[in-house]
Parts: C-alpha cells; structure tokens; sequence
C-alpha cells in the first residue's frame, strides 16, 4: 500500500485508488442485495413460501441495512475504516454461503434478513460518505456520485447473470458466487485501502497545505457516537426533511422497483432474465444519472436539484402500469427517464448534510438519514408484497409509490443550507 502511495505521488492522488477500492467494495454489496429480487419466484416454487413470507425477510434486511448505518459510521471513526470493512465483508461472505443450505423460512429470515442486512449495512452509502469525507476536499460530489452509482453498475453486472443461472440451475449457484466474490475482495481492501490519507502522508484532494489536520481516530464508545449525533441532528428541521425525503427515496427505490419489478414483470408474461435485464438496463442508465448528479451537485443548487429528481421519478412510476400496456415501447420510455434518476438523489443528499452538520459529523447523520432511506425501503417491500397478495397485481402500490415522490418532492424545497453546527465531541 505505501509502496504504492509513494509511486503514485506526483503522478495522481491516491484518493482515486482509494475511491476505486471503495466502488468495488459498494459494487459487491449492490450485487449482493440485489440477489433476492432474482431469488423470489424460485423460492416460492421450491418451498411454497408466499411472496409475503419472502418480502417479509427482505423488509428486514433493507431495515437493518440502513440502521446499521450510523453504527457503522461511528465504527470507523473508533476501529477504523480498514477493520470495520474486513469484518463487514467476511460475516457478508458467510452468511450468503451459508443460505445455500436454506431449508425453513427461518433461515430466509435469519441469514438474508439479520446478517446480510447488518453487514452490507456497513459497506454501503455511509462507507462511501465516510471515504469522500476524509478523501476529498474538492470534488466530492462528483466523488460521491461515482461511488453511488456502483450499485447501478452492480445491478449491470449481476441481475442478467444471476437470473440465467437460476433458470438453467437453480437458485442455490447464484449464492455460492456472490459469496466467493465478496471473498475475492478482501485482499484488494488489506493492501490497498488506507485509514485517512495522513496514513500515507497526504492530504485530502484540494485541500490546502495550510489547512488543519485531519482528525484521528475517536475512543468513544461508537454507540455513544451514533447516538449523540443523533441527538444532536434531530434538533435541526433539516435533518427530518432530509430523513422523511430519503425515506421516499427508499420505498421507491430498493423498496419497490428494486425487490418486487422481476417478479412483476412475471405478472405480465415477462421471464426472469427478461426482467432483469431492463433492470440492469436502468443499472446502466443510473451509473450515468448518477455520475452526472454528483457533477451537477457540485456546482447547482441541491434542493433544487432534488425537486426535479422527485417528481420525475414520480412521473416515472405512475407511468409504469401503463407502460406494459405499450407495444415495445412503454418499458424502454420506463426504464430510461427511471434510470437516469435511480439513485441521483443521493450526492446531493449528502452535500446537504455535510453543509449543515460539517465533514467529521456528516457521514454518521448522513447514516441516520441512510435508515429513514432504508426504512422507507421496508415498508414498501412489505406493503407491496400485501398489496399484491391481496389485490392480485401490483397497480396500487405502484400509484402510491408515485404519489410519495411527489410529497418528497414537496419536502425537499423547505430544506434550508445554514451555516454548519459545531461538529459533536
């Protein structure tokens, strides 16, 4: 790692590897989560188990995948960045290995939505808001916005491959992989991920030579930590703005389209790979929409910016029943203005919290406003697994899905950028 450092020095900022080393990192989770939308129909033809039962385990897991945020968050600031991946990564690796031998619901529950919930928890959104914090003084939402769009690229990636195995092989295969990928990575993270750029004597991206150091590591209890930012947060209307806007955000997002779009699609005579195919098209398309929002955040006004991310995705999805009535081309118009705006509400998102809450403080409020995304992204897991239980097709949740983009839409305009709080002891 330092031998390298030194090489690259004059050359190019190692916060760039290291930024590289975080998008595979956050591209293996991405796939890794987005595993049990292709898994869904199979388990319900193994097993019998009902959409509900099988929704109800990934409510759990979007659930502690974004409680653990601010834990996590906090982790790194007292053990470090470096350890607290390693660990995340290799209770990731076992748990999805371990499914493989599934046989009751309660191992559905146990292993996809307690301990892949709580590990990929740790090796998403926050990760990535922590390294961009430390890492990057300029061009951090064109930082953040790379770094996010690895999920899009690791829907690209591994929802056409994973629902052909499925259909030629089953579903046991696909988790095998996952896991021997998250297992390939951990060399990548022991060698070349430092803790904060001093570990390799330099700075962050633009930051002045005069500017203060960055912090060391805290001995606080991270319990402590995350619950004081807490504290301390949700005095500010801004955060709840922020927390109720990503909560939308997540339902849907992860929520809806990402859990239950395959098997709606097998609603309307779609197979498996077809489905996630033009879900790893919009993958596609998000990893530009993305890319592009970061560089938009670091030069326009952000609320303005998630005002029109809102209502199109709004739009977007009050428009997706129709879109399957629509001979060839109402799934592609779908797929492309959705695409494009996937996920673009996240760089601006944390360029928000960082103004308000300071760089040393964001990434852990930032977690917090990560578990209103996530619980956001339960509740719609589960209600439109009932819904569609119930009504026979999806059509509701759809149109409510869309009603609250609007409404968040609404929110995110009342969202005022004042002068930063002084960062938490």
């Amino acid at each position: 790692m330092y031998a390298f450092a030194r090489w690259s020095k004059g050359r190019f900022h190692y916060g760039w590897v290291t930024l590289a080393v975080v998008f595979l990192i956050m591209l293996i989770t991405a796939g890794t989560r987005s595993t049990p939308s292709v898994m869904m129909v199979p388990l319900e033809h193994d097993f019998g188990w009902s959409r509900t039962t099988v929704s109800l385990a990934l409510s759990i897991n979007l659930a502690l995948f974004g409680l653990m945020g601010p834990f996590a968050a906090a982790a790194m600031q007292r053990f470090g960045l470096r350890r607290t991946v390693l660990t995340a990564l290799t209770i990731l690796a076992i748990g999805v290995g371990l499914s493989s031998l599934m046989t009751s619901t309660w191992h559905m529950v146990l292993i996809w939505g307690v301990l892949v919930g709580m590990a990929t928890g740790a090796t998403s959104m926050t990760l990535g808001a922590t390294v961009v914090n430390r890492w990057f003084s300029q061009r951090r939402g064109l930082a953040m916005g790379i770094l996010t769009a690895s999920s899009a690229t690791g829907q690209l990636l591994f929802l056409p491959l994973m629902a052909a195995i499925v259909e030629r092989y089953g579903w046991r295969p696909i988790v095998l992989t996952v896991a021997a990928l998250a297992v390939l990575i951990l060399p990548l993270i022991a060698f070349l991920l430092p803790e904060r750029p001093t570990s390799v004597g330099l700075r962050p991206f633009g930051e002045p030579v005069d500017a203060p150091a960055d912090q060391v590591a805290s001995h606080i209890n991270p319990i402590k930590i995350a619950f004081d930012a807490l504290g301390k947060a949700s005095k500010s209307r801004d955060f709840w703005l922020l927390f109720f806007s990503f909560f939308i955000c997540g339902a849907s997002t992860n929520g809806y389209i990402g859990t239950h779009f395959i098997a709606m699609c097998g609603d309307y005579g779609l197979s498996e790979v077809k489905g996630a195919s033009i879900l790893a098209t919009m993958g596609l398309l998000d990893l530009v929409g993305t890319t592009f929002s970061g560089w938009l955040s670091d030069r326009f006004n952000n609320r303005v910016l998630l005002f029109w991310y809102y209502g199109l995705r709004g739009l977007a999805l009050i428009f997706l029943p129709y879109a399957f009535g629509i001979t060839y081309f109402g799934l592609p118009i779908f797929a492309f203005f959705y695409g494009l705006d996937w996920v673009a509400t996240v760089p601006p998102t944390v360029r928000l919290t960082t103004d308000v809450f300071g760089s040393r403080d964001a990434p852990i409020v930032f977690g917090w406003i990560v578990a209103g995304h996530q619980l956001g992204a339960a509740f719609a897991a589960l209600g439109a697994g009932m819904l569609r239980n119930s009504l026979g097709s999806y059509t509701v949740a759809t149109m409510i899905s869309g009603g609250l983009c609007v409404v968040g839409a609404i929110l995110v305009l009342r969202i005022h950028r004042r002068a930063m709080v002084p960062a938490i002891a």
